[in-house]
């Protein structure tokens, strides 16, 4: 088996637009700086960087988790059943429109199947358990 490359992540951060944070109607998401006298356009020092060609990942580790595995989105238990086949190359992550009581045999079927889940961990399961854990008591 050929030594794995090294995953590197060169900007973490999003690019956000100029002067979106000083004017209200302007959105979050990049846009190009066109104006004569703009000085993240003309790249001064001090000033936001610019998306350009050499942040970008290597091709070969370009969507690779940390696990080196890319990520598949699953909404529900046909599409966790695809994955058995292509467990060594993809993980699965369970949709957040995903309730609890699905979401819990998905991550029980997963294990089954020896498939690695992302976000095992969930608010609504924990909110579920409790919920089940207190009628128990209640009884």
């Amino acid at each position: 088996m050929a030594p794995k490359i090294k995953i590197v992540k060169k900007k973490k951060t999003t690019f956000n637009r100029f002067e979106h944070d000083r004017y209200y109607r302007l959105d979050r998401s990049w846009r190009r700086p066109h104006g004569i006298d703009c000085r993240v356009r003309r790249r001064y020092r001090g000033t936001q960087r610019c998306p350009k060609i050499g942040y970008g990942s290597n091709k070969k580790t370009r969507y690779l988790l940390q696990n080196y595995k890319l990520k598949y989105v699953v909404h529900n238990m046909k599409e966790l059943e695809c994955l058995m086949m292509n467990n060594e190359k993809y993980c699965a992550e369970i949709a957040h429109t995903v309730g609890a009581v699905l979401r819990k045999d998905m991550l029980k079927r997963a294990k089954e199947l020896s498939i690695n889940v992302t976000n095992t961990k969930s608010k609504k399961v924990e909110a579920l358990e409790k919920k089940v854990k207190k009628d128990e008591h209640s009884d």
